[in-house]
């Protein structure tokens, strides 16, 4: 896939304000730095324009990024550190959640786990809460590059007895730095569109 053009079209806090042009969207979740902005700006060959933060929870609204005119990259916040307390919290949860039921033009669900660690909780809720509601979801372990080769084989089963992934199609290692993972991602979309 070649990237030629990428803008944020939407920043969106309600389903009012979503895109209406009905291209096909995949939406991204994980918690709070997990590496969505990271993610994002591999994908789409750009070194800032998702902006990375030092501080988690710092994406609070449905960010919409229009690629190639012809699909969205959708970054929401992360789950774990949302700043401003629980209710903040909720809200978001509340707002995913809409989004996840109603929205006809979501294609897939890309789930963000840290390789470097035993998938958490609010991981293992969102990986079924999604496959409850059959969406179709594809976990993406980020950060591959940090974890030596010796180490990789308990990370791979430790992250897949963790979430009860199948062994026919497990997960996709991704690294920002080597860029392992990109073409496979890329394969999904284009299978998707």
């Amino acid at each position: 896939m070649e990237i030629n053009t990428v803008e944020l079209k939407s920043i969106a806090v309600r389903t009012s304000q979503y895109p209406e042009d009905n291209l096909p969207e995949f939406l991204l979740v994980g918690r709070s730095n997990v590496g969505k902005s990271s993610f994002i700006n591999t994908l789409i060959e750009r070194k800032n324009y998702a902006h990375t933060s030092s501080k988690p929870g710092k994406t609070t609204t449905l960010n919409f990024y229009e690629v190639n005119n012809k699909f969205y990259i959708v970054d929401v916040p992360g789950y774990g550190f949302a700043m401003g307390g629980k209710d903040k919290q909720k809200k978001f949860g509340m707002m995913i959640e809409e989004y996840l039921k109603t929205r006809e033009s979501m294609k897939k669900v890309f789930l963000l786990v840290d390789y470097r660690h035993k998938p958490t909780e609010d991981d293992v809720l969102m990986y079924n809460f999604l496959k409850y509601y059959n969406i179709d979801v594809e976990v993406i372990a980020t950060k591959y590059d940090k974890v030596n080769k010796n180490g990789r084989v308990k990370q791979d089963k430790l992250i897949r007895d963790t979430l009860k992934l199948p062994d026919d199609r497990p997960f996709i290692p991704f690294s920002t730095i080597t860029k392992k993972g990109k073409d496979e991602v890329y394969k999904i979309i284009e299978e998707s569109i």
